[in-house]
């Protein structure tokens, strides 16, 4: 009988998060959930998950404790298969552009949090010479906007680094994935009105991570993608002058 993989997801408490966990485990993998006060969601978790049998560890993580990192990976019991990164926080343009705390907890929360911890289980999946490495970038990384630049520049940047640690990872074979949605129905932006066809479910999106498995780059829909080409064309010039 063959063991069972593993699947670390951080960022835990989410949406979609819990649409992951659920995806992976109704095809055989034990679970590791991670994230600030997980514990207080165990009870809920537990219940909606136990018809999949399988293994369910919880365990308290805080991307923005970086002395944590190194001890956090080395305590793994098991070492995972894959670990999905969804810590991010998109916060107020408004905020970010009038508080440096604010401008900082974004950038440090959507990049350069995630970017040392991804970059630290890497060297462990390296010196294996296995697994697979999942991370959710934004459409809003692709090109800065005036209304939420410091939030793209930040899912930018985790773009950049996913791009840079695949090519390193390559030769180890180690998969990495940067997973661009566009909208989401989640808590994130249960107060935005969003289009209805540029928005997609947690279940759907976690249905094409698993999916697409091993892939370097995942869009949430080819409409996004096509969007997202059209708008990175357009000249600076011309650009600047839309109010988006």
């Amino acid at each position: 009988m063959s063991k069972a993989k593993t699947l670390l997801i951080v960022g835990a408490k989410s949406d979609l998060a819990l649409s992951c966990a659920h995806q992976y485990a109704s095809n055989g993998f034990d679970l590791q959930l991670a994230g600030r006060e997980i514990l207080i969601f165990k009870d809920e978790v537990q219940q909606k998950l136990k018809k999949y049998n399988v293994k369910i560890s919880f365990l308290e993580f805080d991307m923005l404790n970086y002395s944590c990192f190194t001890s956090f990976i080395s305590n793994l019991r098991p070492l995972p298969d894959v670990v999905i990164c969804l810590v991010g926080t998109l916060g107020s343009q408004n905020n970010h552009y009038n508080s440096i705390d604010e401008t900082s907890l974004i950038i440090k929360t959507n990049y350069e949090g995630p970017s040392i911890f991804l970059g630290k289980i890497a060297e462990s999946f390296e010196k294996r010479r296995s697994g697979s490495i999942i991370a959710i970038s934004s459409v809003a990384g692709l090109r800065g906007r005036r209304s939420n630049y410091v939030y793209g520049s930040a899912k930018s940047g985790l773009a950049t680094f996913l791009s840079g640690l695949r090519a390193k990872m390559y030769e180890a074979n180690v998969s990495v994935m940067t997973v661009i949605p566009g909208y989401i129905d989640t808590k994130m932006i249960a107060n935005i009105k969003t289009p209805k066809l540029l928005t997609s479910s947690p279940d759907n999106l976690a249905k094409k991570i698993f999916k697409n498995r091993g892939k370097d780059i995942l869009y949430s829909s080819i409409s996004w993608k096509i969007i997202m080409r059209f708008i990175c064309i357009i000249p600076e010039r011309i650009f600047k002058k839309l109010n988006l």
